[in-house]
Order: C-alpha cells, then structure tokens, then sequence
C-alpha cells in the first residue's frame, strides 16, 4: 500500500510517500511571506499549496495513480475522540467555514480530499490537534461558563505513546504514561490506558512555550487586557511574542541552551523556569494517574537536547522511569494512521 501524506504549517507544505513502512519521498516546500501576504483567510491558500504539493509528486517521480490514499494533518476541528476519521463533507464546510478557529493544518485534510478526488482515492486525517478524550471531571475549569479545552500537539504524542508502550513490553491500551511534547509549543498529558484523559492546553494553560505565555496570573491578564489594546493586539503577544521570547529575545532552543552552557545569567535564569514549569506540569498528570505511571515520555524537538531533559528529571524522575523519543515522525505518524485502515486493523471514524 502507498501513501501520499500533507502537513501544511505556516510557512511550509511537507510532502511525503509512503510505500508501507519504507518513507520513499519527504519534501518540504517553503512558502515565502510574499507568496502568503495577499491571502486575507487559510482557506484561500488552497490552490497555492494544492498546486506546490501536486508538483512535488511529480518532481518526486509519483502520479497519483500510485496511491492506495492521501493522508492530511488534521487541524481546529470540532472536539473529536483519537482515530483515523475519512474526510466527508463536513470536514471540508469546517475548514472552509473556520469556527473553530483558523491555522494552515486546517488545510490538510482539505487538499487530501481535493488531491484524492482527482483519481478516487479515499483520503484521511489521523488524530488533529482537537482530540478530545479528556474526563467530564477534567473539563471543570473553576467558572461555569468556561470549560476546559483540549487541544495539543496529539498526532506525535499518540504516536510516541505508542512506541513508548512498545518499548515497555505492553500495549498502548495497556500503559499509563506521561508524555511531554517539547517543541516550538509545549504540552503535557496523561494517557490512561489508550486515552489521553487530561492534557495542558497548548494554547491557555501550564508551561510556557518558545513563543506561548502558558498559564498566566489572571489579575494580571485582566489589567493587561485592559491597558489599552485591542483584542488582537493581546492575542498575538500572548499567542506569539510571549514565553521564552518575551524573555531571551529568541524562540531558538539551541541558541539558548548554547547561552546557558556558556553561563549567560539572563538566558540561565529563563531556563530554569522553563524546567521548573514543566516539571511542575508532570507533576500534575502524574496526580490525574494517582501516581501510578509506566513511563515519563520527552519527545519534540526540544528533546534532543540531553541536559535539557535532565534537568526536567531531577525534579521528577522518582515519579517513573524515563524515555526519550526526540523529534516529531508526524509524517509518518499519518501514514500509519491510514494504513491502518487500508489494512482492516482499525476503521475509518466518521466525523
């Protein structure tokens, strides 16, 4: 079985093939500021993108005959249990519509049915950052008109939780994990037994990020909102220029674990919040896994640096053993997710 796999981001398109397990293409195609600045919505990109990723396979040597499905990212959908969903037409009124919100991932699943529709192939989505399998208990949030959101970073912390299970000698069904997504954006949850049954919202709650406030102190937040600035104004400080950047200046983890080998005092102090912070996140899913867990689980980008996952185990390395999967495989991630069903091993979830 071959398939085709989009993840679009902000500024890229990445183009994948999978044929089984063996990655026959990987391709990421930049989109330039220029290219993007006269698109007013996501939706609008559409052609642009659908056009770069039809070129891609065909510089790859691919015509779309060859594939058994195209697979998309997943974006801000509705509220959804983890799966492999088909994208019906629904899906695309949600991506055209954006009432969920709107990010390029939304585009996806789009271009996988749009791709799809060309030579009749079934395309998919596996497991969007909306996965929401949190407990009723867990969605309180301590004022009645608002709930708790689920939203995080659950194509790669699924995936990784898979393997960790693997690496454990059990099922992912089996195993009670904590798993920390570091990247640009971080987020922390629980998986009990095949459900990720609390999470940090990656966009409101717990540790900051490279360039995300994370939980901030609510009387504070008030007066700043307050202070003057529009609404639009806050959300992208606090959605874009706030976290580690707000800091350091920077959102590159590299240069900043460089400053603090290097013993730059401003870079050090901003760091070890940062541990501190997620140390403290761990903490809490362990208490939703009432402390008992198979396996604390780093991944993401940031992972890769062993010092930095270190010195997050200091705090908190009592709790359960460690495992360390750096890196993102999202691509592969989604092709696994839709042979899956191209195999009869799971079915196809409708949205």
């Amino acid at each position: 079985m071959k398939v085709l796999v989009i993840n679009p981001g902000a500024t890229s398109t990445k183009v994948a093939v999978f044929e089984e397990e063996q990655e026959l293409l990987k391709k990421s195609i930049v989109h330039t500021a220029q290219e993007l600045e006269g698109f007013d919505r996501v939706i609008d990109q559409a052609e642009l993108r659908q056009r770069a990723v039809l070129e891609a396979v065909a510089e790859g040597g691919f015509r779309l005959e060859d594939f058994d499905a195209v697979c998309g990212r997943g974006g801000l959908y509705r509220p959804i249990p983890s799966g492999t969903y088909a994208v019906s037409d629904r899906v695309m009124q949600d991506v055209e519509q954006a009432p969920y919100g709107e990010h390029p991932s939304n585009l996806g699943a789009y271009l996988a049915r749009r791709i799809g529709n060309l030579v009749g192939i079934p395309a998919f989505f596996v497991d969007p950052v909306c996965v929401d399998e949190m407990t009723e208990v867990a969605h309180v949030s301590g004022f009645a008109e608002f709930r708790r959101l689920s939203q995080f970073h659950a194509l790669n912390q699924k995936s990784v939780g898979r393997k960790a299970a693997r690496q454990l000698g059990k099922s992912y069904e089996e195993a009670r994990l904590i798993v920390c997504h570091l990247g640009g954006g971080v987020s922390v949850a629980a998986h009990d037994h095949g459900r990720v049954v609390d999470v940090f919202n990656v966009k409101d709650e717990g540790a900051m990020g490279m360039d995300r406030g994370g939980g901030l102190p609510v009387n504070q937040l008030i007066d700043y909102c307050y202070a003057g600035r529009s609404r639009e104004e806050v959300k992208r400080t606090l959605g874009r220029r706030s976290g580690m950047l707000s800091y350091v200046g920077t959102t590159d983890f590299r240069e900043i674990c460089a400053r603090v080998v290097s013993g730059d005092e401003r870079f050090t102090a901003a760091y070890r919040a940062l541990v501190y912070q997620l140390a403290k996140d761990i903490g809490a899913m362990a208490a939703v896994l009432h402390f008992e867990v198979d396996a604390i689980v780093y991944t993401g980008g940031m992972a890769y640096e062993q010092f930095f996952c270190d010195d997050i185990t200091a705090y908190v390395g009592r709790l359960a053993p460690v495992l360390r999967f750096p890196g993102e495989e999202e691509m592969r991630a989604l092709a696994e997710g839709a042979l899956r069903v191209l195999h009869g091993e799971a079915q196809a979830e409708r949205y």
